[in-house]
């Protein structure tokens, strides 16, 4: 009987700290990684606060494949002042 074989649901997450910040790194991760679905930006609210100058911004890279080095890409987030979150 043949074993079912189940693909990865990996997702990378970097927070970085604002919105333009987000989207360069976003914008970047297809040539600096080969990243070929558009991450999602997603806005993160720090608890209890809802001025936008207290949110961070996150980029979601899906990684089905996992072939994503995380290392790699918490380094690539820490050069914007971010990084990537751990699972």
């Amino acid at each position: 009987m043949p074993e079912n074989v189940r693909v990865s649901d990996v997702r990378h997450v970097l927070v970085l700290p604002d919105r333009d910040t987000a989207q360069d790194v976003a914008d970047e991760l297809s040539d600096r990684f080969g990243v070929t679905e558009e991450p999602q930006l997603v806005r993160d609210a720090l608890a209890g606060e809802d001025d936008a100058e207290d949110a961070q911004w996150l980029v979601v890279v899906e990684d089905p494949a996992g072939r994503l080095d995380a290392a790699a890409l918490d380094a690539f987030a820490a050069e914007y002042e971010g990084w990537l979150e751990a699972p």
